[in-house]
């Protein structure tokens, strides 16, 4: 297993904001667009860049797409110094870890989120078998993506907690629809070389506040530097200062999510004139007028 020497230390402490993947007026995937908005998080106080996550519509790219997205994210983090993770998860093992071992030497990458495989509804045995092969290939060390509502089977807290034993798996992106007694024993009884991070978003607070270590927020597409702040003020003991935040952002949160993710998102951006078009593609549809009208106004009451 080879590691790239250059990519920064993995810390998952903070905010992670998974990238939309803009798209400009022809329908191409919009790449000046793409380094600029990782400045603007990274700017802001994020910890890193997902590229290729769900917001990022990567089933919606093309396998060149993909590149050039990992790409633009690669040359915006490398000239910060900042952390790049990739998503690499597909519903089979071979893909999943033929993608992820290509992720050696890029510059910036020094994790991979592998969604639970999706669609093909394999055993939980099979899922952990899965994820052990996918780490044992992998040139960086891997996050799991658990998030059922999307892929049709979970990841059991026991079932984190075996891979949470296992080298190189460091930790997940916890998206279960809330704080079930899963999470809550697993963050009670992981080691403290795993990390969970919340990935619902009207819940990452909570699990920051239980022990948690981050979040990779959609919602962090806007009022990005709130966000960090409030997860900041959690991981130090203001948990005062964090409700407070997390009070004000929790309408913005609402409405981002009102339509499918990340359309609403996409239309706010396009509305601060942070990229070219609202689009999303196919089979999502764009975000309403009303929807994105209501989330600015979300955003100007959470200020």
């Amino acid at each position: 297993m080879h590691r790239d020497n250059s990519a920064p230390e993995l810390s998952l402490a903070g905010v992670w904001v998974p990238l939309i993947t803009p798209f400009a007026a022809e329908g191409g995937v919009d790449i000046v667009a793409i380094e600029r908005l990782c400045h603007e998080y990274l700017d802001a106080g994020a910890a890193g860049i997902v590229a290729l996550g769900t917001t990022g519509e990567a089933a919606a790219l093309d396998a060149d797409e993909k590149l050039a997205v990992i790409g633009a994210c690669s040359k915006a983090c490398a000239s910060r110094g900042a952390q790049l993770m990739v998503g690499t998860g597909t519903n089979s093992t071979r893909t999943t870890v033929s993608g992820t071992a290509a992720l050696a030497g890029i510059p910036a990458v020094n994790s991979a989120l592998v969604v639970v495989p999706y669609y093909v509804r394999p055993s939980e045995a099979g899922i952990i078998d899965h994820y052990k092969a996918v780490a044992t290939a992998s040139p960086v060390p891997i996050i799991a993506y658990n998030i059922p509502y999307r892929t049709g089977r979970g990841l059991s807290g026991s079932a984190l907690l075996e891979l949470a034993d296992f080298p190189n798996i460091v930790g997940v992106k916890q998206a279960v629809g809330g704080i079930d007694i899963d999470t809550l024993e697993l963050l009670r009884d992981k080691p403290d070389t795993f990390h969970v991070l919340g990935g619902e978003d009207p819940f990452l607070l909570a699990t920051v506040l239980f022990g948690g270590t981050g979040a990779i927020a959609a919602s962090a597409h806007v009022c990005t530097e709130q966000f960090v702040a409030m997860i900041d003020c959690a991981l130090s003991g203001k948990v005062e200062d964090s409700r407070a935040i997390h009070e004000k952002l929790l309408r913005v949160i609402a409405t981002g999510f009102a339509e499918p993710n990340p359309a609403v998102f996409k239309g706010v951006l396009q509305a601060q004139r942070r990229i070219a078009t609202r689009d999303v593609r196919a089979p999502m549809t764009n975000a309403s007028d009303a929807a994105i009208e209501r989330c600015l106004a979300a955003i100007a009451l959470a200020r």
